[in-house]
C-alpha cells in the first residue's frame, strides 16, 4: 500500500490565495493518488498561525467540502517557523511523509513528484533548493546569499539557497522532535537530524496574491536567531576585537604622548575620537552578549512554542461553532 502524506502549508492572512492554493494542491495530490504514488488517505493540512483574517474560516469551509483537506489553528500568532513546527508534529501523527512549503505557490508544487521518488528510494529528507535568484532584486539576491554565506562561515550545516519547502519522513520528523530550542531555525536544525537527504532543484515563482510575510525586519531577526542559535563565534569574535583594539589604544596613546610632547597636535583631540570609538565597540560587544544571554534566558523558560486552539482532525460538538 502507497505511503500516506501530508503536504503542511502555514498561513498567516493568506485570504486572498488560500483558494488558489487548495486548488492546486488538491489537482497534485488527486494525480499522485490516481498514480498510485501515495495514499488516498493523504491530506493538505493548513495552519492557521493566529491569522486576523478570515483565513480560518476558508480552511474551515474547504474541509467541509473535501475531506482531503484539514487544519489546525493556533490560540495566536507565534510566526512562521513555530506555525511549520506545530503542522510537522501534527501530521507526524497520522503520515509517513511531510512536505512543508509556503500558502502563496512560491514553491514549485510540481518538485513534490521528485521529492516523493527520492523518499521511496530511501531518503529520510529530501531538501527543495532554488535553482536560481534571476528574478529576486539585486539587493534581495545579494543579502540572501550573503546571509548562507556568512551562516556557512559561522560553522552552520546549512543546505544553500533551501528556505522550508522539503519533505522529511515520519522518522525525521520524530528525531526533530527530540530539539526542544525556543529560538527556532529549522533550516539549521533539520541538516542536524543526520539521516539520508538530497536535494530537488526548482525555479521559484512570483506570489501571485497577497502581501509578503517576510519583509526585511523579519528576515534580518531570522537571520539573527540563525547565527545566534547555532554559533558561538560571534562571542569568539568579541575576543579577538577586544585584543585589536587594547593594542590599538596602547599604540594610541604611545603616538597621542609623542605628538603632545612635540606640541604638533593637542592631546585631547585623538583621545576624545579614540574614547568614542572604543565606546561604541563595546556597545556592540555588550549587544552581541546580551543577545545570547537574553537567548538562553527565553530557553530556561521551557514555554510551549505553540498551543493548538482547534484542529479539524478531531470532531466538533457544534459545527456551527467550528470556524468562529
Amino acid at each position: 500500500m502507497a505511503d500516506i502524506l501530508y503536504i503542511v502549508v502555514p498561513c498567516y492572512n493568506e485570504k486572498e490565495v488560500l483558494p488558489v492554493t487548495a486548488q492546486r494542491l488538491l489537482e497534485k495530490t488527486d494525480k499522485l493518488i490516481a498514480d498510485g504514488a501515495i495514499s488516498p488517505e493523504s491530506r493538505v493540512l493548513f495552519v492557521d498561525d493566529g491569522s486576523a483574517d478570515s483565513t480560518w474560516q476558508i480552511i474551515y469551509d474547504l474541509h467541509k467540502r473535501n475531506e482531503r483537506f484539514t487544519g489546525i489553528k493556533l490560540s495566536r500568532n507565534r510566526g512562521h517557523q513555530c506555525a511549520l513546527l506545530a503542522g510537522l508534529h501534527t501530521a507526524a501523527e497520522h503520515a509517513d511523509a511531510i512536505i512543508s512549503m509556503d500558502a502563496d505557490l512560491q514553491d514549485d508544487v510540481d518538485a513534490v513528484d521528485k521529492m516523493l521518488e527520492y523518499y521511496q528510494g530511501g531518503a529520510d529528507v529530501v531538501y527543495g533548493v532554488r535553482s536560481q535568484r534571476k528574478k529576486d532584486t539585486f539587493f534581495k539576491r545579494a543579502t540572501a546569499e550573503g546571509f548562507y554565506k556568512i551562516m556557512q562561515k559561522m560553522g552552520v550545516e546549512i543546505v544553500f539557497n533551501h528556505a522550508d519547502y522539503r519533505l522529511m519522513s515520519k522518522r525525521a520528523v520524530q528525531g526533530l522532535k527530540q530539539f526542544r530550542e525556543v529560538n527556532l531555525f529549522l533550516r539549521g536544525i533539520v541538516p542536524m537530524i543526520g539521516y539520508r537527504s538530497e536535494k530537488v532543484y526548482y525555479e521559484r515563482a512570483e506570489r501571485f496574491a497577497g502581501e509578503s510575510k517576510y519583509p526585511l525586519k523579519k528576515m534580518l531577526g531570522l537571520a539573527v536567531d540563525g547565527i545566534t542559535s547555532f554559533s558561538v563565534k560571534p562571542l569568539n569574535l568579541i575576543f579577538l576585537v577586544a585584543a585589536i583594539f587594547t593594542a590599538l589604544g596602547v599604540a594610541g596613546l604611545i603616538v597621542t604622548i609623542t605628538l603632545t610632547a612635540l606640541n604638533i597636535i593637542p592631546w585631547w583631540g585623538i583621545m576624545l575620537s579614540a574614547i568614542a570609538l572604543c565606546t561604541g565597540v563595546i556597545c556592540a560587544c555588550a549587544g552581541i552578549v546580551g543577545l545570547y544571554v537574553g537567548k538562553n534566558y527565553m530557553e530556561t523558560k521551557h514555554r510551549p512554542p505553540y498551543i493548538i486552539e482547534r484542529s479539524l482532525e478531531e470532531p466538533y460538538p457544534s459545527d456551527g461553532k467550528n470556524a468562529d
